[in-house]
């Protein structure tokens, strides 16, 4: 029983540990992202990143779009954005899928 309990509030403690935390921006990411020309990809494998807004604290800056390596052949980029939540926006990071 004693173990029971400890593997569970252990559990739940690690739980708790391991939640982000979101930070709300009050200001809206600015329209439409700047055009980027995208350049010749280094090699077969690669795939094109785009770019995004990151929130500095007090202004929205530009960070360009880049070439990544998949980490396994059929996964595709699953760009990052701005989403409306809590009277605010919450930047939801792109991953890979």
């Amino acid at each position: 029983m004693k173990r029971s309990l400890l593997t569970a509030v252990f559990g739940l403690a690690l739980a708790v540990g391991t939640t982000q935390a979101q930070v709300v921006v009050r200001i809206g990411p600015p329209p439409p992202a700047p055009r980027q020309v995208v350049p010749v990809a280094p090699g077969a494998r690669y795939v094109w990143v785009p770019g995004y807004y990151r929130y500095s604290g007090n202004a929205y800056l530009w960070v360009p779009g880049r070439y990544a390596i998949p980490p396994s052949h059929y996964t595709v980029w699953v760009p990052g954005r701005w989403v409306p939540r809590s009277g605010g926006y919450v930047w939801v990071a792109g991953h890979w899928r």
